[in-house]
């Protein structure tokens, strides 16, 4: 597992959000004057209450007794519903005291129902037992470790958590497992992610994120501690295969707001608000087939956007970051390309990237998904010379950023609000020059050229407001839009270019 954020070339009813920027019709431009809407889900300010009494059946639990959840867990049979008294609740004094729910367990909390982990225990609810459900429920003050998470610590298949309060807890406050239902939870200031959606042996299937807000996470600053771990965000999804990612509310997290790492596939990420994020909005890494729309993507990357331009560097550092990820066919899913359309992303840090790099492959040492290779080649040791110099292994070795289709959106940039020169508004696709490991069949410009020219990567019937730039090939090549739209490159057909005061 691991991280390409640049280039290395070295070793129940919900509140949904209400995004009206780039509705309409399915063959509609987007309108090119007004503003996003700011109607958001505020989950975590305004948090649905649970059941004020026990329903019929249920096992009443109560917080004057340490540890009374867990017991009548432990004695009770599969199938039980509990309800949680008002109060403060909490679990023997011992870092692996934990709830081990039984299959088809139901917890239901009342109103001011926590459980509290008091900086002692490590997790609030593990084990295998499928088909949990959590509702109503507050649960902080956990001490998962690094990249472990605090509900569903062993990532059941089958839970479903909704309404819950996720907060103040070290490492992720939820992890995920197959056929997953996270739905109107407030994922707030956990330590690591709001939500690790892992699961050891993957990959995870069918996983659903609806009407969330997830904000603050990465207190712990991973990044700084570990630097280029790829370890931070508001959730960060692994081998993740049909994930749909709708309506919640992301932002102000310390990093990215999502991130999809090492072969995840089948995405769709729709009618989100995805705002004031340190880092990227969305970055799509080693993963294929997904479909980005009708987002509203704001005030994003200010924070490392400006780091790497205040160092000098001339990477096109993005908002949206497509990384070796691209359309395949041959991975089953419900669309064969990467399509991002009918989104509106204004002043934030740079727009999109789509990004190759030409060294990073099945079986080389700049591979940071060390171990991982793609989901077209099952023996990685074949990826090795000299087969991988000729078909089919030279193009399945390698994971590509090719069939995306990046169309009526909206890209707004106001350089006097974002408050940055000139590398604050660019659009690119590009890769670096292969030199690395000296055995790479994929040396030189070949990568760069195919990304750029050959593998059906493009733009068209955009809006663009305000001084956007273009980089194509190299970090070198920076482009005007006329330039942008001629030969070689033919990008953005049919869009429009407005200047904007401020601009």
């Amino acid at each position: 597992m691991g991280s390409t954020w640049r280039r290395r070339a070295l070793p129940p009813a919900l509140v949904l959000l209400a995004v009206t920027g780039c509705e309409g019709p399915s063959d509609a431009r987007p309108e090119p004057t007004g503003s996003p809407s700011t109607t958001v889900a505020r989950v975590c300010a305004e948090p649905e209450a649970g059941p004020a009494t026990a329903p019929a059946g249920a096992v009443t639990v109560d917080p004057a007794v340490a540890g009374d959840l867990a017991t009548k867990t432990k004695s009770s049979p599969p199938n039980t519903t509990f309800w949680l008294r008002p109060g403060r609740h909490t679990l023997a004094p011992d870092r692996y005291a934990q709830i081990l729910p039984k299959k088809g367990n139901t917890y239901l909390g009342a109103p001011g129902a926590v459980l509290d982990g008091r900086g002692t225990n490590q997790y609030a609810f593990g084990g295998t037992a499928p088909d949990v459900t959590l509702r109503h429920l507050t649960v902080q003050n956990f001490v998962a470790p690094h990249n472990e998470g605090v509900v569903n610590h062993d990532s059941a298949d089958g839970w479903v958590i909704e309404h819950a309060v996720i907060q103040n807890n070290s490492g992720a406050g939820l992890m995920a497992g197959a056929r997953q239902q996270v739905r109107a939870n407030c994922l707030r200031d956990n330590g690591q992610y709001g939500m690790n959606a892992y699961k050891a042996g993957g990959p995870l299937r069918d996983l659903v994120v609806e009407g969330n807000e997830i904000t603050g996470n990465n207190t712990g600053d991973w990044e700084r501690k570990r630097p280029g771990c790829g370890c931070t965000g508001g959730i960060k999804f692994w081998s993740v295969d049909g994930a749909d990612v709708r309506g919640n509310w992301v932002h102000d997290n310390r990093g990215p707001g999502l991130w999809a790492d090492t072969n995840n596939n089948d995405f769709r990420v729709e009618r989100n608000v995805i705002e004031a994020n340190d880092g990227a909005a969305l970055i799509y890494e080693t993963s294929y087939n997904a479909v980005v729309r009708e987002n509203t993507i704001r005030r994003n990357n200010w924070v490392e956007g400006r780091k790497y331009a205040d160092r000098g560097d001339t990477f096109p550092f993005a908002t949206v970051y497509l990384s070796e990820s691209g359309g395949e066919p041959r991975v089953p899913a419900r669309t064969d390309r990467i399509e991002i359309y009918r989104n509106v992303l204004e002043n934030n840090w740079s727009g999109i990237t789509l990004w190759e790099n030409a060294d990073r492959f099945c079986n080389s040492p700049a591979n940071t998904s060390s171990g991982d290779c793609t989901l077209l080649v099952e023996d990685t040791d074949r990826c090795a010379r000299p087969g991988i110099a000729t078909a089919p292994l030279y193009g399945d070795c390698r994971w590509k950023t090719q069939r995306v289709d990046i169309h009526d959106n909206r890209f707004v940039l106001d350089r006097s609000v974002v408050g940055c020169a000139a590398q604050c508004a660019r659009m690119a696709v590009l890769a670096n020059y292969g030199t690395y490991p000296d055995w790479s069949p994929y040396q030189g410009e070949r990568v760069a050229e195919a990304i750029t020219l050959r593998q059906h990567n493009r733009w068209y019937d955009n809006v663009y407001v305000g001084p956007w730039t273009f980089v194509a090939h190299d970090p070198s090549r920076v482009l005007d839009a006329g330039q942008w739209q001629g030969a070689p490159y033919r990008q953005d057909a049919g869009s429009t270019f407005r200047a904007r005061k401020g601009g």
